[in-house]
């Protein structure tokens, strides 16, 4: 996310990835995917620079070493790692599949 700031002095973030297009004459206009419309302060240079600053970090923190599990999966630091409990058994153990009913 990249936080812009509406004409009313308040910021916001907004997902990169959903920008459409952005105009800027005399107010930057950020336009969605979804047609939604938005008037910045940020000059167009900027919220173009911050976007491609939030992509430089994304690329970054994929190529960052990562811890592991006891397993030796990478932790991705989404969801905290769950502790597993002697008497539940493994938790990481996969579920079984079963076909689907017609």
């Amino acid at each position: 996310m990249i936080v812009v700031t509406r004409l009313n002095d308040s910021q916001f973030a907004i997902n990169p990835d959903l920008i459409e297009r952005i105009h800027s004459n005399p107010d930057t206009t950020l336009v969605m995917v979804d047609g939604a419309k938005y008037i910045v302060t940020e000059s167009m240079d900027e919220v173009i620079e911050r976007v491609a600053a939030y992509r430089a970090r994304v690329i970054a923190l994929a190529y960052e070493p990562q811890p592991t599990t006891q397993r030796g999966a990478r932790q991705l630091g989404l969801v905290p790692l769950y502790e597993e409990d002697p008497q539940l058994g493994d938790a990481g153990e996969p579920l079984p599949l079963h076909p689907r009913r017609k």
